[in-house]
């Protein structure tokens, strides 16, 4: 069993940075892929940014997040920058092991954290 701990989350005003980080509990971390999703209120879980040997973002994020990873440290990150009262939301850490190499659907993935709440003042 794979267990996801997010951390980072917070309130920021518009234009402010935050990084998210994800700490997992597993052996073979380096081969999972690593995906960060999000859920605002009253709005389904939607992909953000994904990351193992190669990375892809959703357009909304694109060229202002930032996946990356610590494989000694098991640990994902996700540095966004320039945010919007829009990214206002319920970030959610994901993992799975095997398929493809950057999946970006939620049912791809195994095991979830527990959400870290993100919110962007305008």
């Amino acid at each position: 069993q794979v267990q996801l701990v997010e951390s980072g989350g917070g309130l920021v005003q518009a234009g402010g940075s935050l990084r998210l980080s994800c700490a997992a509990s597993v052996r073979t971390f380096s081969s999972y892929a690593m995906g960060w999703f999000r859920q605002a209120p009253g709005k389904e879980r939607e992909f953000v940014a994904v990351i193992r040997w190669s990375t892809y973002y959703a357009d909304s994020v694109k060229g202002r997040f930032t996946i990356s990873r610590d494989n000694a440290k098991n640990t994902v990150y996700l540095q966004m920058n320039s945010l919007k009262p829009e990214d206002t939301a319920v970030y959610y850490c994901a993992s799975v092991y095997g398929g493809r190499a950057t999946p970006w659907n939620d049912f791809e993935y195994q095991y979830w954290g527990q959400g870290t709440q993100v919110t962007v003042s305008s």
